[in-house]
């Protein structure tokens, strides 16, 4: 026997076979139930997404012989005829080989004609939009009252083509783009039944670049079974997408963590042997990034994925700054990436560009060192009061070189039971010197210290903040502290009101002491009170940032 393509033997032929386009489907067989078809239907949607599956499938439904509810048995003479494309109720068209209005008077010409073996003659129109103007005016009239045996089915992936008259005769379904989870699980479902072994990064790979069109990956895994002789594998599969396998990706986010940039274009280059799409590259790492993101943030949501302890690992090294500002750079570069000289220097350029801004810690010295430096301000972390918030100048001044001033995070003191303000001071020094991040940082930022003794320190949280509370979360603050102190720490977490202002809320206080400032000062400012006496002019409200 012949091979058939796999999407041609895995095509739907039941409602309950259809993917991803839920809404379609409930309509459909509500209306199967309750017999209020209607006499037109119009289907829109991307290729591949089931248009004419359902029309099929619909068409089988209403002439089943056996049919119980909703769904076609399957069974009966009908259904195995629509399935085979014999069924000779079934007139199936195809609008972009047939234009002209000659040949759609001929087809309405059998219009008048009771159907030969089913209860309904259905009319099956695809890419009806190809249709020829004079051709909707021969079909306009039919359309609106057609025989009582007789039903339309019209497709189309360019709904915008056609008249409004016809459009308002028809009732109109629009079949979404499948997402690439619905994809894989398809594929994967279908590579399980033919029995192909097959890895999860490679199906994932092709579920993306089907580019939601289920038709289009089945298309694609056809060819991968092929390029892989029998089995899918990621190596084989990014090969014949062109694109790169998850591995050298992993690689190259822990390069920029570490921030080593000769190992960063070493390993570019590596990439570049096997000529790849660097804008797919690129795109595949801001997923990468987005996923790190998210383990970061709700580490539940990237669990059943295949590489969960790699991302979970990179969540950690990476701060949630760096994570957030590599995804702003990566996706400014890819709108600039074809403006390059060549795609592989763009490709550096962004890395480059990653490693550039990143902001350094307290005391680190930046990763790349430019000829003559420029002064480097370093506030200390421990003043009482917060610095004087800086407005920009309407008209400003030439810039007069900074001093550098630098100054350690102070040591945390023991503190009693009930500690003093500097020791409270302390604290907030010391949540911003530990160099946690995510949700630990987000615990100690709301805690206050209660006690901190040689083996054990005591921490108040308020029980409304209880949802930031993790065993993950208290385990990495534990570590911290331990590794800050130079000893061994028991940390207990008591679910109280804090007696004091937490760090958290000192900051909130202070960017809201700022901001007031900022304000003050911009209402105080002759140039603006001139502008607003003399021109009618007017702050707009928000506009006002203070310079940090």
């Amino acid at each position: 026997m012949a091979y058939q393509a796999l999407a041609r033997k895995w095509r739907p032929r039941r409602f309950g076979e259809i993917v991803g386009q839920e809404h379609v489907v409930k309509a459909l067989t509500h209306a199967l139930e309750f017999s209020r078809l209607h006499h037109a239907y119009l289907f829109t949607g991307t290729r591949g997404v089931g248009k004419t599956t359902l029309a099929r499938i619909l068409a089988k439904a209403i002439n089943c012989e056996a049919r119980q509810g909703f769904e076609p048995c399957g069974a009966c003479a009908i259904c195995l005829e629509v399935d085979e494309g014999r069924f000779v109720d079934l007139i199936e068209v195809d609008a972009a080989s047939r234009t002209k209005v000659e040949d759609t008077r001929e087809l309405l010409d059998n219009v008048l004609y009771a159907p030969a073996r089913g209860r309904f003659k259905v009319y099956l129109i695809d890419e009806v939009h190809m249709l020829s103007g004079h051709s909707f005016n021969a079909l306009l009239k039919t359309l609106e009252e057609p025989p009582p045996h007789v039903k339309f089915l019209l497709a189309t992936t360019d709904p915008h083509k056609i008249p409004v008259t016809v459009l308002s005769r028809c009732l109109q379904f629009n079949l979404k783009r499948l997402t690439p989870d619905q994809i894989r699980g398809q594929l994967e479902a279908i590579l399980q039944r033919e029995r192909i072994p097959f890895e999860a990064n490679a199906v994932k790979a092709l579920s993306r670049a089907a580019d939601g069109s289920l038709r289009d990956g089945l298309s694609l895994l056809d060819q991968a079974i092929v390029h892989g002789g029998g089995s899918l594998r990621e190596a084989a599969v990014s090969a014949m997408l062109g694109t790169v396998a998850r591995p050298p990706l992993f690689e190259l986010l822990a390069t920029l963590a570490e921030g080593d940039g000769a190992a960063l274009l070493a390993q570019v280059e590596a990439l570049a042997e096997q000529s790849p799409d660097f804008a797919d590259v690129l795109q595949q790492l801001l997923v990468l990034l987005h996923q790190v993101a998210l383990a970061q943030w709700v580490p539940e949501a990237v669990r059943h994925d295949h590489d969960a302890d790699r991302i979970l690992a990179l969540a950690q090294r990476l701060s949630a700054e760096d994570v957030q500002l590599f995804y702003q750079i990566g996706l400014i570069g890819q709108r600039d990436l074809p403006l390059a000289p060549d795609p592989r220097g763009g490709f550096e350029m962004v890395l480059l560009r990653m490693l550039a801004f990143r902001p350094a810690a307290v005391g680190e010295a930046p990763a790349a060192r430019p000829l003559e430096p420029p002064p480097r301000v370093i506030r200390t972390v421990a003043a009482e009061a917060p610095p004087a918030p800086a407005v920009r100048p309407l008209f400003p001044a030439s810039p007069a070189p900074a001093n550098t001033t630098t100054s350690a995070a102070p040591e945390l003191r023991p503190a009693g039971p009930g500690p003093a303000s500097a020791a409270l001071d302390d604290w907030h020094a010391l949540v911003r010197s530990l160099g946690i991040t995510a949700l630990a940082r987000e615990l100690a930022n709301n805690c206050v210290l209660v006690e901190l003794t040689e083996t054990t320190c005591v921490l108040a949280l308020d029980p409304q903040l209880a949802h930031i509370r993790s065993p993950r979360a208290e385990e990495t603050l534990k570590k911290a502290l331990q590794e800050h102190l130079g000893r061994p720490l028991e940390l207990t977490i008591r679910m109280q009101a804090p007696a004091r202002e937490t760090p958290a809320a000192r900051l909130q206080r202070q960017k809201e002491e700022r901001q007031r400032a900022a304000e003050i000062e911009m209402e105080q400012d002759e140039t603006v009170k001139a502008l607003r006496e003399r021109c009618d002019a007017r702050i707009v409200p928000g506009s006002i940032k203070p310079l940090e």
